[in-house]
């Protein structure tokens, strides 16, 4: 079994705004595969139905954002979960509209309904973020999160809750790259993954003697001198 809880508050007057992104992602799975109607439960609301074979639980808490834990944490221990048979999805200001991330386990990022969830669930879960841009000044955070989707975000955002929706079962089996591929193309935006910097190998000697635009003396003798009258021949007057 697995939890899937969508993150926002509770009532009318937000279920428009960019911090409610997560709901309305939970919304969009139930919609497409047939859940059970909503009903109330572990402070929330509830609805189950299966996905890759899997029971999955949809979870929306209406404790708002700050407590979300709280319904997600009781749901968790009363059908004896662990935290990795959890899967959060909530608004992220530091990805551009429309952009996805996808990642087991790491910090709150400053966001209020993750840091309650940290607290009540552990932090081994996984966490699905979907892009709702930054204002640009850390003054206008709130106005934002808690302001409504632009018509114009419909451009992005429809075609993303849609492709989350339609592939949901590749979240439930773990395919979280092939779904971050979906959702990009279904955006129009590109799919990035967080690759290690490699260092490029360094050079050899004899590399960088070939190449190097003024070349060093060569050695005159030693084992080096040896091996490069082998690989060039003496060099005639």
């Amino acid at each position: 079994m697995m939890i899937i809880a969508g993150l926002g508050n509770p009532g009318g007057q937000y279920a428009g705004n960019r911090h409610n992104i997560g709901f309305m992602a939970v919304d969009a799975i139930h919609d497409a595969h047939g859940f059970s109607p909503w009903s109330k439960k572990f402070k929330a609301e509830i609805s189950d139905g299966t996905l890759a074979g899997e029971k999955i639980l949809l979870i929306k808490p209406q404790t708002y954002m700050n407590l979300s834990g709280e319904a997600v944490g009781e749901a968790m221990r009363f059908y004896k979960l662990a935290p990795e048979d959890i899967v959060a999805i909530y608004d992220e200001l530091d990805l551009a509209p429309g952009k996805a991330r996808i990642k087991s386990g790491g910090g709150h990022g400053g966001h209020n309904g993750i840091k309650s969830l940290d607290a009540h669930c552990g932090l081994n879960y996984r966490r699905l973020r979907l892009g709702i841009g930054h204002p640009g000044d850390k003054s206008r955070v709130q106005g934002h999160v808690l302001g409504d989707f632009a018509k114009s975000d419909r451009d992005w955002l429809d075609p993303l809750l849609d492709a989350l929706a339609k592939n949901a079962d590749m979240l439930v089996r773990g395919e979280d790259s092939q779904l971050m591929n979906k959702l990009a193309l279904a955006t129009g935006s590109k799919a990035e993954e967080e690759k290690p910097k490699q260092a490029k190998p360094a050079k050899s000697h004899i590399h960088q003697t070939r190449n190097s635009a003024q070349p060093k003396k060569l050695p005159e003798t030693g084992p080096m001198a040896e091996m490069l009258k082998k690989m060039f021949g003496e060099k005639k007057e």
